[in-house]
């Protein structure tokens, strides 16, 4: 009895500051947008489009030892149609160019797109006419993660700056002309 005493005098607990919003005995209230955002953070379906090594990372990042499900993001997803984050990891021939601008064009709004790794955004080691420089030349980028490979520790990081873009995104930005204009910019209507 004494000893469970001593464990939890030891133990501090300390609880978590609460969003800014309007809180009192039995209610909180704080906007829409950051609870939409908050669960946009918190729930990415990623889509591996993974060619090279930095597959074989990306395989170690889901592992237990990195366990990338702790963010939220455990349910890979292969249909364009039911994923929000694109991982593009490894080198990107032209030949796929076209079809990597499919998946990007099949997902539906919002979507991020992370670039993993020295190929996927600049071409890496291989400056050839067959190996794409960058997929930033055919859809637009969000977060890119540099290393060749990277380790599944800088593949984490940039799956949390996405998830630091999804939580501040304003729930208009993909309507605004900035975004269309950016969209235009890469011929995608």
């Amino acid at each position: 009895m004494a000893k469970d005493k001593q464990i939890i005098k030891r133990t501090k607990l300390e609880i978590a500051k609460s969003p800014e919003g309007l809180e009192g005995p039995g209610f909180f209230a704080t906007k829409l947008e950051d609870v939409i955002g908050l669960a946009r953070a918190n729930s990415l379906w990623p889509l591996p489009f993974a060619t090279s090594c930095c597959g074989i990372e990306f395989m170690a990042t889901m592992a237990s030892d990195y366990d990338l499900a702790r963010f939220g993001s455990e349910r890979l997803s292969f249909s364009p149609r039911q994923a929000d984050m694109l991982m593009v990891m490894g080198t990107i021939a032209k030949k796929m160019g076209p079809i990597l601008r499919q998946v990007y064009e099949q997902m539906a709004e919002p979507k991020w797109v992370l670039s993993v790794g020295a190929c996927a955004s600049s071409g890496g080691i291989f400056d050839t006419y067959s190996v794409l420089q960058g997929i930033d030349r055919i859809i637009p980028v969000d977060v890119y993660v540099p290393g060749c490979p990277p380790r599944p520790e800088q593949i984490l990081e940039g799956v949390m700056k996405i998830q630091e873009l999804a939580k501040n995104e304003s729930l208009r930005r993909r309507n605004s002309d900035e975004y269309k204009k950016l969209l235009n910019s890469y011929g995608i209507e």
